[in-house]
């Protein structure tokens, strides 16, 4: 009974990550492929520091977003990683040694 338990957990813990990868990397999509090139023409009515809007996300605003969108991630992993009782970060939590045995 514990190992279904414990599936469950796992199960759990990888749904959770690969909707947020599912989501970051839309966004990400999104910003690089649809402001940068779909989106340019209109974009490119609009300026930022002296630049058209297209251009800029094409060239920078799309890295901005990345950088952004790995902090969020960081953040968000570490979440569910404490939600999931998996934080190897938690000093409270018991350190596990190479035979499985808690120290």
């Amino acid at each position: 009974m514990a190992d279904e338990s414990s599936g469950s957990a796992t199960n759990s813990y990888w749904r959770a990550n690969i909707r947020l990868l599912c989501i970051l990397m839309a966004i990400w999509f999104a910003v690089s492929f649809g402001a940068g090139i779909l989106l340019r023409d209109f974009l490119d009515r609009f300026m930022l520091g002296g630049y058209p809007l297209g251009f800029w996300f094409a060239q920078q605003g799309s890295i901005y977003v990345f950088i952004a969108l790995i902090f969020y991630y960081s953040w968000a992993m570490h979440r569910i990683e404490r939600r999931h009782a998996l934080d190897d970060d938690d000093p409270a939590a018991p350190a596990d040694s190479s035979d499985g045995t808690a120290q």
